[in-house]
C-alpha cells in the first residue's frame, strides 16, 4: 500500500490586516492633532466675566475619631470640644455642604458622640454620617 505524499501546509499568521489598522490609526491621531492645533491660531476677543467662582474639587468629608478615653481626632490632631466647634464652624465657612463622618469606639461613653454631634449642629454642619461596622457570622 503506497504513502500519501501530501505536503501538509503549515498554519501562519496573517498580519496584514492589524497592519492596517494601526496606519488607520496613525493617520486618524496625525490629521485630528493638526485640528486642535488650527483651533488656537483663530484670533479670538474673549468675553470678560466680572466675578467668577474658582474652579475647585470638592473637599473631602472630615473625620472624626472619637477614643475610648473620648479623645476626639481629626486628620491626626487632637481637639478638645470647643476646639472641635470652632474647628467646624472654619471649615463650614471655607464650604458650605462641608461633610463629616464620625467614628466611635464602640466600648466609649456614647456621651462624647453626642458632644460630636452637638458641635456639628452648632456648626450648621448638616452632611454628618455615623461609621459602623457589618457583625461578623461569628459575633452574631
Amino acid at each position: 500500500m503506497p504513502l500519501k505524499t501530501e505536503q501538509v501546509e503549515e498554519p501562519s499568521l496573517n498580519l496584514t490586516p492589524m497592519i492596517d489598522i494601526v496606519f488607520l490609526l496613525i493617520i486618524f491621531f496625525m490629521v485630528g492633532s493638526q485640528f486642535t492645533e488650527q483651533e488656537r491660531l483663530f484670533e479670538l476677543n474673549m468675553p470678560e466675566v466680572s466675578a467668577a467662582p474658582p474652579l475647585t474639587a470638592l473637599p473631602d468629608d472630615l473625620v472624626i475619631n472619637i477614643h475610648r478615653d473620648g479623645r476626639m481626632i481629626i486628620q491626626g490632631e487632637e481637639y478638645t470640644l470647643p476646639e472641635l466647634a470652632k474647628r467646624l464652624q472654619e471649615a463650614r465657612a471655607n464650604y458650605e455642604d462641608q461633610g463629616v463622618v464620625i467614628r466611635h469606639d464602640a466600648e466609649g461613653m456614647h456621651q462624647n458622640l453626642m458632644y460630636a454631634l452637638s458641635a456639628c449642629h452648632s456648626a450648621q454642619i448638616r452632611n454628618i454620617s455615623i461609621a459602623g461596622q457589618l457583625q461578623s457570622e461569628t459575633n452574631r
